[in-house]
């Protein structure tokens, strides 16, 4: 920066030296001119001259005007002459540059270039400076012959070099002493008087000059002690007055001579506590001394001491205060008694009685022990001596609640016992009437929150006894009440209105409680009831949301359940709480707005069988804090829905089971022939009355049916005529006579023998799978005469049922294509077709009695041919 300002100055000098006087090749000359800076004063006009010289070819038309190389408007201009044109400008602020002259003619391009310039620069002439001082200071046991003045230069910058000069001229000397201080804003400067001139009188000023002009001060003149500024007492020392508490003795020294400087001293004094200085009378420290005795002072008190001094009569600047210095006072004994006062907490059938109680005010000592006596109302006394140990003592008993006890309590110290401080503890139901219309609000003060208290004052009861005073009462609230953040404060009884000097944390609860406390003729104190408020000193967002839970959930509705947020972590009132909830996954959200003292509630308008999302949001005046989410879904079927179709259900399959088995009663002969279908009775059928050449005998058994087994060979059916007719292999063939016990048969084949006999390469089936059937064993065969035994019956084992022909005899006659195998009282005639038969073993076909003889044009009577399959017969 100082190279920059160095080269800055130099470009300055070579452009000067260009341009300036006596420079032959200058044809012109400014006026005012100068070698250095021109200097001008800001805000006014200055007015500069250029004049061309003789033999030169310029004109005064030809002359132009610049400044900071920018052209000046022509109508600043002022033609004097030919030859001379003079400018007017006016400059503002701070500037240091060039004002040039120069002429030129555009018709001659040729021509040599006429110029010149000077440096300008502005300013400000120098203010007065005011409120002139000059003090000389302490030199050990003389005064300093240093003059240090001081002074206010204003507050306008001069812009240009000043000087300022202060002179010091001793009455009766010629020649003064003068010190100078080149500053633009010079505030201060020194004067060496080489000898302070004791007892003389001294004239001084200041002068301030520069190139725009000079202020002087007003003279200060005084006797020269009045500009001496002593030191303060030295070795200040307090000393305690062992036989006196009330006083402390203050010694000090000073090393400036009488003869030099008269001195008075001031002492000042305050509690170690306070911040309030208290000054000792000046009455009382004039003269030359070094000690001074202070009181009256409070007993064993810590107080801190400082000292200065002045010349006497005010003659000199005051001094400096000394260190402070601390003492404490001696003890004495304890003026006031103990501030005693107690908690209760109920219990299920007594009373917790805490005893709490601070040291005296005036304790006048350190307090040693505490005498604590407790008296009951049966007579019963209680001392104890606790020592002293914190600043709030405590004592614990319990109390039942229809018991009274009276307390009393002194405090002790190295010299002597203090009044003693009563209570009285009334039974639960005897206490007196307390306050009224109790109210609290934050206020401000000094920068600090405190909690203001308000209420009515309560009106006289009794001549007995009268109010003493109001005591307020704070505790924390918690489900213990604790008394680690408890205190008490007492007021006059005349106050209604304080504010609690208390420490309260900031977003936590108490317990405000106001009580009048009143006082017996004898003495004794006893508290009214209290009037309790919680209050914040200043609340903030809860910490923590209530968890909710669906304790009922139904089609449209769930009902919710939270719990009460712990008072730690409620942090202010609870203005309310607000439940949110969702559909599922959805954005759309739906909440109900609860009180303060409501843990549950109803949600109505629901869908049934949806999943929900809900969550509860607790807030107090200062914010809000959200509880943790729940999922929940309604149920399908509201109250009473279920129940209904249970038993719509069970009416209905009622109904219907009595429907049914009424049917069933009613179509008992339908379902029974279908359930079990009607066997026809062998001994009923025309069979059992048939043989091929005897008559139906009345007397013949139902049940003898005659069996005839006939094998076929080689798959052929008996049923076909152009066969020849195969012996009956009687040996072989025919079975032995077995009940059916069925009770007889008509028109049965079967395709195996009977159990007992079996043809090679047959496999005969177990009597388990077959049912027996009866057929007729023939007598006779094309035109053989049977004898005329009577029909001799073979029995057949079968796995199938009876038949419908057997039933149905009359249904036989419906077929044409078919022939009778036997016919009653005759063979087949030739040239009837046997019914053909799908390689069955054996055919049977029964043949109805005739109740005629067939004539030759009636048809014969049908018959059914039937033929073995694998587990029974089929009709052909």
């Amino acid at each position: 920066m100082g190279s920059f300002t160095l080269s800055h100055h130099l470009l300055l000098l070579l452009m000067f030296l260009r341009y300036a006087v006596g420079s032959t090749n200058s044809c012109m000359k400014i006026l005012p001119d100068s070698s250095n800076y021109i200097v001008i004063e800001g805000g006014k006009n200055f007015t500069a001259t250029c004049h061309l010289r003789e033999g030169s070819t310029y004109t005064a038309d030809d002359i132009e005007w610049s400044l900071r190389n920018v052209n000046i408007e022509k109508e600043f201009y002022r033609k004097i002459n030919e030859t001379t044109v003079s400018v007017t400008v006016n400059v503002n602020g701070d500037m240091r540059d060039w004002l040039r002259c120069s002429a030129t003619k555009k018709s001659l391009s040729h021509e040599k270039l006429c110029i010149y310039g000077i440096l300008l620069q502005t300013g400000y002439p120098p203010l007065k400076p005011e409120n002139l001082s000059c003090i000389a200071l302490q030199d050990n046991k003389d005064i300093s012959p240093y003059l240090n003045c001081s002074w206010d230069p204003g507050t306008r910058n001069p812009l240009i070099d000043t000087t300022y000069t202060v002179y010091a001229n001793v009455i009766g000397m010629d020649k003064p002493h003068k010190a100078e201080c080149k500053q633009r804003l010079a505030r201060s400067c020194i004067v060496n008087l080489e000898t302070f001139p004791v007892h003389m009188i001294l004239k001084v000023w200041v002068e301030a000059k520069n190139a725009l002009g000079s202020e002087k001060s007003e003279e200060l003149q005084n006797d020269s002690s009045y500009f001496v500024k002593p030191n303060p007492p030295l070795n200040v020392q307090v000393l305690t007055e062992v036989n006196i508490s009330t006083c402390l003795m203050v010694t000090w020294e000073n090393l400036l001579e009488r003869t030099i400087l008269k001195l008075s001293y001031v002492i000042r004094y305050r509690k170690a506590a306070s911040n309030v200085w208290i000054k000792v009378p000046d009455s009382f420290n004039k003269g030359y001394i070094e000690t001074f005795r202070l009181q009256p002072l409070e007993p064993y008190t810590k107080y801190v001491v400082q000292m200065r001094c002045i010349g006497e009569n005010n003659s000199s600047y005051w001094s400096d205060w000394s260190p402070s210095v601390t003492n404490i006072t001696a003890e004495a004994k304890p003026a006031s008694a103990p501030d005693l006062w107690r908690f209760l907490q109920p219990t299920s059938n007594s009373r917790n009685v805490t005893l709490m109680w601070k040291a005296p005010v005036k304790a006048n000592g350190k307090v040693l022990f505490y005498n604590l006596s407790i008296k009951h109302d049966n007579g019963m006394f209680q001392n104890h001596i606790i020592k002293a140990d914190n600043v709030i003592q405590t004592y614990s008993i319990d109390l039942p609640r229809r018991k009274m006890a009276g307390i009393e309590i002194t405090a002790v110290n190295s010299v002597g016992v203090s009044p003693k401080a009563t209570l009285f503890i009334p039974k639960a139901d005897k206490e007196l009437a307390g306050v009224e219309n109790m109210s609290w609000s934050v206020h401000t003060e000094e920068q600090e929150t405190k909690l203001q208290v308000k209420w009515t004052a309560v009106p006289p009861l009794h001549t007995s006894f009268r109010l003493s005073e109001y005591l307020l009462e704070w505790v924390k609230s918690s489900p213990t009440n604790r008394l680690d953040q408890a205190g008490w404060q007492r007021v006059p009884n005349d106050v209604t209105i304080t504010t609690l000097n208390a420490d309260l944390k900031d977003f936590t609860r108490y317990n405000i409680s106001v009580y009048p406390i009143y006082k017996y003729r004898s003495g004794h104190i006893q508290a009214g009831s209290p009037v309790t408020t919680a209050a914040y000193i200043q609340q903030g967002s809860p910490l923590e949301g209530p968890n909710v839970t669906v304790t009922k959930s139904k089609k449209n509705s769930a009902e919710l359940k939270w719990m009460e947020i712990p008072l730690d972590s409620q942090q202010g009132f609870i203005t309310n709480y607000t439940i949110f909830y969702t559909v599922g996954n959805t954005k759309q959200r739906k909440s109900v707005t609860v009180g303060p003292n409501v843990y549950s509630h109803v949600l109505t308008d629901l869908a049934s069988e949806t999943d929900y999302v809900l969550y509860v949001v607790v807030s107090t005046e200062a914010g809000s804090f959200k509880g943790m989410d729940y999922t929940f879904k309604t149920m399908k079927y509201g109250d009473g829905e279920v129940e209904v179709i249970v038993v719509v259900v069970c009416l209905s399959f009622l109904f219907l089971t009595v429907f049914f088995i009424m049917l069933c009663l009613r179509k008992r002969e339908v379902i029974k022939k279908l359930l079990w279908p009607q066997v026809p009775d062998p001994s009923d059928s025309s069979i059992a009355h048939w043989s091929p050449d005897f008559p139906v005998k009345a007397n013949l058994p139902k049940e003898d049916v005659s069996v005839m087994e006939v094998d076929v060979f080689d798959g052929k059916s008996l049923c076909e005529e152009d066969k020849g007719v195969l012996p009956l292999k009687k040996d072989k063939y025919l079975s032995e006579e077995h009940s059916s016990g069925i009770g007889g048969s008509s028109c049965m084949s079967s395709p195996r023998h009977s159990v007992s006999d079996s043809d090679e390469g047959d496999s005969g089936q177990t009597t388990a799978s077959t049912v027996q059937y009866s057929s007729v064993l023939a007598s006779g065969y094309k035109g053989q005469t049977p004898s005329h035994q009577p029909p001799a019956f073979a029995r057949s084992e079968s796995t199938q049922p009876l038949l419908d022909c057997e039933e149905h005899p009359d249904q036989l006659s419906e077929s044409h294509s078919r022939s009778s195998y036997f016919r009653r009282g005759r063979e087949l005639e030739p040239g009837v077709a046997a019914p053909e038969c799908d390689g069955g073993s054996l055919s049977f076909c029964p043949v109805q009695e005739e109740e005629a003889s067939p004539s030759a044009e009636d048809p014969p009577p049908s018959a059914l041919c039937y033929m073995p399959q694998q587990n029974g017969y089929r009709p052909q």
